[in-house]
Order: structure tokens, then sequence, then C-alpha cells
């Protein structure tokens, strides 16, 4: 939509092809409905926060970064706020909102829109692209054509992968595309005693069986029927997704303000208790289904009485609060994934234009370049950034 907005306004005849029926189906599932516009970290942090790959997006941020992004809705009548860790939002908490300032920039543009059209073959000679053969048979020629097909995550929203396929009998290089920002599928079969259990401020970290840390940090994390999720977890499964994961283990702190020490004199306040039992003390340190788990872990009597919990013992529950270890098997798939990592070899697409350097009349945008980012509003500024260039590139005469 912003590629071919930006297209249109600058008065070239564009036509927009949508697979589904709408317009922005995945829009609107973004920020939960909320839409996570961006985030307004200077451009070199924004760009970094992409990984190795970053540094060829900055020259797009500088033309069109958060900034600018901010004040195109500013300037349409979508007021923004910003919240906790420079994650922008609509004021309206609306992605529906934002969907409708896209669509009237659209019809400004007098881009003309075909739904339900898909596409099935792509038609070139020599470097060129000619034509696009729709599933209905009817043809679509232009002069210059942008892909912004995305990649396979929520497929439900469309997002089918369809335009890797085209791309390599066209002769650009996909670079595997993989599941990211996707929760955490673990072994342990107890986590599903723990399903729906949320937790605040805890410290996690991915480490080799070796107990190499590749990644740490300190967030909000969710149980689920199998594993874990939140945007904590979400970051970290990008590491996961790039070795293999089943040599990985996870390790929670549950108090990562407090070191062992001063968590064992906090347990031994909680315990100086002498009339409890140990599963109403723990209860009151952590959620009480957690605290179920770790005496199961622990192996210790959940009846046993205070007064006779030996120091071993406190010792022990103290590393599973500290140090709580989980095995991990992978990744969840494509349809609970964010974003897909890998794409189309950002080697082949020039980053100032977002033309392809392999067919002459071909531009990309968004989710389909091999370019992925944290939680937190990266991945919709890649989104704006690349497809106001590609307009802005395709449009002009």
């Amino acid at each position: 939509m912003m590629a071919a907005g930006r297209a249109g306004a600058l008065g070239a005849k564009v036509v927009l092809l949508e697979k589904n029926l709408k317009l922005g189906t995945k829009l609107l599932a973004t920020g939960g409905g909320r839409c996570n516009l961006t985030n307004i970290k200077n451009r070199r942090e924004l760009a970094n926060s992409f990984g190795i790959n970053g540094r060829w997006l900055l020259s797009g941020l500088s033309k069109f970064g958060p900034e600018e992004l901010i004040e195109f809705f500013n300037s349409r009548g979508l007021k923004t706020k910003i919240e906790e860790d420079d994650r922008v939002f609509p004021k309206s908490n609306s992605a529906q909102a934002v969907l409708q300032v896209m669509i009237d920039y659209l019809a400004s543009s007098q881009v003309d829109i075909k739904l339900g059209a898909e596409v099935r073959k792509i038609i070139k000679a020599e470097n060129r692209i000619k034509k696009l053969i729709l599933a209905d048979g009817r043809e679509v020629l232009a002069d210059r054509f942008i892909f912004c097909s995305g990649g396979k995550s929520y497929p439900s929203t469309g997002s089918t992968g369809d335009a890797y396929k085209w791309l390599k009998q066209l002769g650009h290089k996909i670079i595997a595309p993989r599941p990211a920002l996707a929760p955490i599928i673990l072994k342990d079969k107890f986590v599903k005693d723990l399903e729906g259990l949320s937790l605040n401020e805890v410290g996690i970290s991915c480490r080799r069986d070796d107990n190499k840390k590749l990644g740490a940090a300190t967030g909000s994390v969710l149980f689920t029927a199998n594993g874990l999720s939140g945007p904590t977890i979400l970051n970290l499964s990008e590491i996961i997704g790039r070795v293999n994961p089943r040599d990985l283990q996870l390790r929670i702190d549950f108090f990562p303000n407090l070191d062992f020490p001063e968590l064992d004199r906090k347990l031994q306040t909680e315990f100086s208790f002498n009339n409890k039992i140990l599963k109403n003390a723990l209860s009151r340190l952590v959620p009480p289904r957690l605290a179920a788990v770790l005496i199961n872990l622990s192996g210790i009597s959940s009846q046993k009485k205070l007064d006779i919990i030996t120091r071993e013992e406190r010792k022990m529950l103290t590393h599973l609060l500290k140090e709580f270890n989980l095995t991990v098997f992978g990744l969840a798939g494509y349809d609970r994934a964010m974003v897909t990592a890998g794409g189309v070899d950002l080697k082949e697409v020039d980053s100032g234009t977002m033309r392809s350097k392999i067919i002459e009349n071909l531009y990309f945008a968004g989710e389909i370049l091999d370019l992925n980012g944290p939680t937190g509003g990266y991945n919709l500024q890649l989104c704006w950034t690349s497809g106001y260039l590609a307009g802005e590139s395709a449009g002009q005469r």
C-alpha cells in the first residue's frame, strides 16, 4: 500500500494486485490489533537491531525513517503516541485507523485496486518482466513491477511465500526462509501445568549444552501448552532459529535483581514462620502453579513444615528459582511466527531504490527481503521504508 500510494502520488498509473478480498489483513493483526507503527530509536540503532544485514537499511532509513513515517500519519489526521521501549502506536490503539489512512492514501493517489487478484505466472523477456498472468486468466502489463508479497508467516493472512518460486525462476537468489519471532517449543512436559501463566521482569538466557550463553534478556514471558512466548521469548527465538535447537537450553531467573545469597536470605525470612508448610510459603514468592512445579522438581514434600526444611533443601529451591532450566525442542511454525527470516538476497537489491540488480524493471518491499528485526515496531518500519523507496523509484518517469 505504501509503495503503490507513493508511486501514484508521483503521477504514475498504478495497479495494486491483492490476493485477498480486502486490503491490510496482516496490518490489522499487528501489535495485537493496536498496530505498533514503528520505533523511534535513532536510525543507526534501528538498523543495528536488524543484525548483520541491518547496515543495508541505513540509506533507506535516512530517506524515510521513523520521523518521516510519524509525520506521514500525523499529517493525515492519525495521532500517535510513544510507549515503553520507544514503540509508537496510534493514539486510538486501532490498527483499523492505520489501515484507513492507507486506503485513503491509495484513493488520493488514484491507485487502481484489484482484489482477489492472485498472480499465477510471470512472463519475462531477457532481463525484464513483460506481464503477469492472474489465476483467472487476466493479464497485467506494466513498465515496472514491485513485489511486496511478504514471507510465509501467518499464511492465513495470504502470506504463503508465493514469490520465492517466481524469483528463483527469474534468476534471484533466495536465502532459505524460516520462521522468526516465533514461540519456543520445549521438551519439558511440566510446562503444560503452567499454560497461560505470565511473568514480568524475569531474566532468561539461551545456552548450549556446554553452558555457553548465546543470548540473554530481561522481560515478560508467557507459558503456553508446550513452551514459551511473549516479546522477550520471540526476540530470543532468532538465536534458536540460527542454530540446531536440539542442543540448546533456556534458563529462567525468576529473581534477576537478587543474587544467590540475597535470594537465600529472602527464603530464610519466608521460612521463619514455623507453623507454615512449604507450598504456602513458596506461593508467597511466586504464583502457586509455579510453586507447585518447583516443589515437584525439588523432590521435597509440598506439605513439609518450614521448621524442618534443611539448609540443602533451601539451597536447592534457591537454585531452582535462579536457574530454572528448560530443554528446547524447536520453534513454532509459520502459523505462529510473526515474521519470516530469509528471502531475497540483499546483495541483489539496490538499498537506495529497492530495485533488483537482476531484473531491471523489478523492485521489492517488505518481508520478502532477507531482513528481519526484533519485536517493537522494527519490522513494520522496514515495510514502510522499503515500500516508500520502491514506490518513489518505480513511480518516477
